[in-house]
């Protein structure tokens, strides 16, 4: 008699997950009013410095989104990419990750484009797509992977940056993207020195 075997739904990357289910959450409350409470709350812009807003929206408009095609593109990378980097380097530091993403590009964005409001979780998908080119990395080398990576993807965001004017900030992506390519020099570091 064959053995059945039983599959259980694990819950894995649980900081990647609730990331992602706050993001739905902040499209599912832009959607029904109207875009209102995404602008209150899921989106930074140049408002006054003596707000208590202005600070709360530099670290929550990585999960407002302008819809659901937006929403649906940021959080299909951030589930494929997330819970390898999780299980690499922990819930805390995924965390972090996104804290500082979030903070770093809602303040170049405050005080460089002072006429763009920017929301969406794309700094972080960029911080995400850097990091993960960097599995395999080895003290005093540059893996291949991270140079084509930024190459294609970067490279790309900044000749998008110029030459075409459309919705998507591309300085959210090139400042995940650096956020990215420090922490991983920085986490392979570490990892290098606790063998």
């Amino acid at each position: 008699m064959k053995k059945k075997h039983k599959y259980i739904i694990t819950l894995n990357a649980i900081a990647v997950l609730s990331f992602v289910f706050l993001c739905f959450v902040a499209t599912i409350l832009g959607v029904v009013t109207k875009g209102k409470l995404t602008s209150l709350l899921f989106m930074t812009y140049h408002s006054s410095l003596l707000s208590p807003l202005t600070y709360l929206r530099f670290f929550t408009h990585v999960l407002g989104h302008g819809g659901w095609e937006h929403f649906l593109g940021n959080a299909s990378y951030l589930l494929i990419l997330g819970p390898m980097l999780e299980e690499k380097h922990g819930s805390k530091t995924i965390v972090e990750i996104i804290i500082i993403t979030a903070l770093i590009t809602g303040i170049v964005n405050y005080i460089f484009f002072p006429r763009v409001a920017l929301c969406g979780a794309s700094g972080v998908v960029f911080a995400f797509i850097i990091l993960a080119s960097f599995t395999g990395f080895h003290e005093g080398e540059i893996p291949l992977t991270f140079i084509l990576v930024a190459i294609i993807y970067v490279g790309q965001q900044i000749v998008q940056g110029i030459t075409v004017h459309d919705n998507i900030s591309n300085m959210a992506h090139i400042v995940g993207g650096a956020v990215g390519a420090l922490t991983g020099f920085v986490l392979n570091k570490k990892t290098r020195k606790s063998y």
